[in-house]
């Protein structure tokens, strides 16, 4: 399971070390792509698998399921975690979660999340305000914490 959130920046090729407690389970590979809300997700492959598999049922569904899962698939990418611990981040999906210099990397619990700083800070003060009751109270509670 992934937790917490770590302050990191690319370098000039796009890469970004991932904090040594997320390195394990990618020792087999991981794969990036598009998310809801405009971040990208790190999957290990297993992962990765089960939500293709349910996102290919659900793109029966209807055009905009089918459009969803042609992006989220057309845009992933397979890839290796270099000796250092870094990951290259192809140039779409930097642009597409507007990725320059300072990112958030963020533990999901079945995910890593990769976020623009600014972009992280916006979603997650967003986040601590409904935690803290001041919005979506009636809504929130089913979640159980």
């Amino acid at each position: 399971m992934f937790l917490g959130q770590h302050d990191h920046s690319l370098d000039a090729k796009g890469r970004v070390i991932l904090p040594a407690e997320y390195r394990e389970p990618f020792e087999a590979g991981a794969v990036l792509t598009k998310v809801i809300d405009g971040c990208l997700a790190l999957w290990p492959p297993e992962e990765f698998q089960r939500v293709a598999d349910d996102l290919k049922e659900k793109a029966r569904r209807g055009n905009v399921e089918r459009t969803v899962a042609r992006s989220f698939a057309g845009g992933a990418k397979a890839l290796e975690i270099d000796k250092q611990g870094r990951i290259a981040i192809p140039p779409h999906l930097r642009e597409f979660a507007g990725l320059d210099k300072e990112v958030v990397i963020a533990g999901v619990f079945d995910r890593v999340e990769i976020w623009d700083k600014e972009r992280w800070r916006a979603v997650d003060a967003s986040g601590e305000e409904s935690l803290r009751g001041a919005a979506g109270t009636e809504s929130m509670s089913d979640l159980g914490i």
